[in-house]
């Protein structure tokens, strides 16, 4: 793929983006809250593949005595996906639990050659377009012509990290829009579930500085492409506050 293509393919998969046509039915709705998914409704969300990448395999299982979303990637990267909006005074708490046996070992979220994560719990914001730099409007207008509609003006992620402490933030080293807040880290917690309450709108303006504007998308991906291994996750319900 030329640079302009790997640069729409990247605002694809980590975007929320996708051609509905090639994904199945597209789900956009404004959700009363409080609103909870639980993983038969995770599994049945539109599948986001990135162009040029093996699929990660995302399946119902039954996993300590609950049924949960299996996650399964072999040097693979996609995600699990539902647009819905949620006006920004409607923002309340995030609730979200998963299961990682092993780390991904290399992985290192903060590098563009080892950018794999075993869970990740992505939401995707509208906003203000006009202050993007040059390369994201370029990613911007590129998503408007192959696509029909804008990429997101942010994106958020929950993210299990190798090695940085719980709490920092990572910003994407392809796009400044895309930023990564570590809510698990290193070998800690492994092989048991951990169930986490997230304030969106404090997790929203810690990572980007500014406060949100509505949400977009909310999608959960297990990636193991860049470093070219194996990683497993169990997804339990989501809930939003």
């Amino acid at each position: 793929m030329g640079k302009p293509t790997q640069l729409l393919a990247f605002a694809l998969i980590l975007g929320l983006t996708g051609c509905a046509h090639n994904m199945g039915e597209r789900v956009s709705d404004t959700p009363t809250l409080p609103q909870t998914w639980t993983a038969k409704d995770i599994v049945a969300w539109q599948a986001v593949r990135l162009p040029g990448k093996q699929s990660t395999e995302f399946v119902l299982k039954q996993h300590t005595s609950r049924e949960v979303v299996q996650a399964k990637a072999q040097s693979s990267a996609s995600m699990l996906r539902r647009n819905l909006r949620i006006e920004p005074d409607k923002l309340g708490t995030l609730e979200f639990s998963w299961h990682v046996p092993a780390l991904i070992a290399g992985a290192d979220v903060g590098l563009r050659e080892s950018d794999d994560s075993p869970a990740r719990l992505v939401l995707a914001f509208d906003g203000d377009r006009a202050n993007f730099s040059p390369k994201n409007a370029m990613l911007n207008e590129l998503s408007l012509a192959l696509m029909g509609e804008p990429m997101p003006y942010a994106t958020l992620m929950y993210i299990w990290c190798n090695k940085r402490p719980v709490g920092t933030v990572v910003q994407n080293p392809r796009t400044d829009r895309v930023r990564k807040l570590v809510v698990a880290s290193g070998p800690h917690h492994l092989n048991q579930w951990l169930r986490f309450e997230r304030d969106v709108r404090a997790d929203f303006e810690l990572a980007f500085g500014e406060a949100p504007g509505a949400l977009l998308g909310i999608g959960v991906m297990t990636d193991s492409d860049n470093t070219q291994s194996n990683a497993v996750a169990w997804y339990g319900d989501i809930a939003l506050r």
